[in-house]
């Protein structure tokens, strides 16, 4: 009796420090892996084509990486075994297409090798060049010339097949995510507390802005549109109406309730938790000098 109270005591002590090495380095990892993934999204999706369009540029409008006739004649034997139709090309268009084009590929094989060998500086430049673009068409399409443009062009889109059904809901959300009047990003940044999905049980939602007026008429009170996130994936969730009244605004922000959310409701805000020390739960008919089974384990 005595040997298996031992084992069954080490068994759980295996797993609880287990348990617990898992609780510590989750976190890091997936940070890592999160950082890991969007760095190659970025670098995938954004910065390699503009670094392609650098070298490119580079090739056309200057004269460096040299090469010499040598070299050209190493790269001309290995385009032969290996992409042999491309010598081909050059030659039906002509001796002297030829000799420039063989120049051209042989300095982008030079320049390519030395852009990998600095690599991880040199990827840089598309990141930066892509923030300076960013900034630079906001300074053009704040001005009022460039909003004309930006509209007129939005007036074209809008009349092309397929395009123009999808662009104005994506319109919308980016609106919502990066609106300048600093009024209207307080109201849609509102974290409130709903009664959702029945009286009774509270959520926590975040207000994306007024209901429909049919709504509101039909329940002759202000109405709040709110998004609940779902949990631990807050990406998807339920949009519900309510009215105003029957909301409890949250002295917390967006961050705060998605990391609320997100952790199953075990991380609460440290301002909400001013009084933890005496019992807070709604509804909890326990007496709190009742002992806790888990603390019973734990000792």
């Amino acid at each position: 009796m005595t040997a298996d109270r031992q084992q069954t005591s080490a068994g759980l002590r295996s797993r609880k420090f287990f348990f617990r090495g898992l609780a510590i380095l989750l976190p890091s990892v997936l940070t890592i892996f999160l950082l890991f993934w969007a760095y190659n999204f970025v670098q995938d999706k954004i910065a390699s084509p503009i670094n392609f369009g650098i070298r490119e540029l580079v090739l056309r409008a200057t004269a460096w990486p040299a090469v010499s006739q040598e070299r050209m004649e190493l790269h001309e034997t290995k385009l032969n075994n290996e992409s042999p139709e491309v010598l081909e090309q050059w030659e039906k268009d002509g001796v002297t297409n030829k000799q420039v084009m063989l120049r051209r590929d042989t300095r982008r094989e030079v320049l390519t090798q030395t852009w990998r060998k600095y690599r991880f500086a040199l990827d840089l430049i598309g990141l930066i060049v892509a923030v300076v673009l960013i900034y630079i068409a906001g300074a053009i399409l704040g001005s009022f010339i460039g909003r004309r443009l930006y509209r007129r062009g939005e007036k074209m889109i809008s009349k092309v097949p397929l395009i123009r059904q999808v662009y104005p809901f994506m319109k919308q959300v980016t609106d919502f995510v990066f609106r300048a009047d600093s009024t209207e990003k307080l109201r849609f940044n509102k974290v409130v507390a709903v009664e959702y999905p029945r009286k009774g049980l509270w959520s926590v939602g975040l207000v994306t802005g007024d209901t429909m007026y049919v709504v509101e008429q039909k329940v002759k009170e202000p109405c709040l549109t709110i998004f609940i996130p779902s949990s631990p994936t807050p990406f998807t969730g339920y949009v519900v109406t309510a009215p105003r009244a029957d909301t409890i605004d949250l002295p917390i922000t967006v961050e705060q309730a998605l990391r609320f959310t997100v952790s199953g409701g075990v991380v609460i805000p440290p301002e909400l938790l001013q009084n933890s020390h005496q019992p807070a739960v709604l509804g909890d008919s326990h007496d709190s000098s009742q002992p806790n089974e888990t603390n019973m384990v734990d000792a």
